[in-house]
């Protein structure tokens, strides 16, 4: 409980607007950083682990988006918010990784990701029981952009307006990947029970 409330006083105190100025200023950039991990880590952790499903493989992307962020800081011009332009360069960082993952293991680039599961049993830090498991194969099986649109709804409860503006597809057209993503995660199991 006493984490919780750690975890809430540290959330009162993201004042964004005021993070975003500091960024922009030599002698506050570090330090105001250093906020923007503290604040984002986890949840950029688990959108990248859903990802690339591996703990360690995680952690690694987060960090090669914490650098990549880092390096572009001066780029940041503040037209989105703050947590959009790191989930989008989480994003592309996570896709980098599969494809180097898919030729790493003589995959072509157009089959599903379903591979990635294979790594999910054996690591360590999965917790999850069968059913568990089971989703998370199914979600592999997912083009990309669905299992992108899936797992942000699904695990993130993000809404479809900020689904919208990191991934740039109308709200529409994600509330229909979602759809058809549904269908073939149920479908899934049906077929394998």
């Amino acid at each position: 409980m006493r984490r919780y409330f750690e975890k809430m006083a540290v959330r009162e105190k993201y004042d964004e607007a005021q993070l975003i100025e500091q960024l922009h200023k030599q002698d506050t950039c570090r330090s105001a950083f250093g906020k923007v991990i503290e604040h984002y880590s986890e949840q950029l952790y688990w959108h990248i682990r859903r990802m690339v499903i591996d703990h360690d493989d995680a952690n690694d992307v987060l960090q090669n988006t914490f650098i990549k962020a880092w390096t572009n800081i001066d780029n940041f011009r503040g037209d989105a918010k703050l947590s959009t332009w790191l989930y989008k360069i989480a994003i592309n960082e996570s896709i980098t990784f599969i494809n180097k993952k898919k030729v790493q293991n003589n995959i072509s680039l157009d089959d599903d990701d379903s591979f990635l599961t294979n790594n999910l049993e054996a690591d360590k830090y999965f917790d999850g029981d069968e059913a568990q498991l089971k989703l998370q194969r199914a979600i592999a099986t997912l083009p990309e952009k669905q299992r992108l649109v899936f797992n942000m709804r699904y695990y993130d409860e993000m809404k479809y307006e900020d689904m919208s503006e990191i991934l740039g597809t109308s709200v529409g057209a994600l509330k229909a990947s979602y759809h058809h993503a549904l269908k073939k995660i149920e479908t899934f199991f049906e077929n394998n029970d």
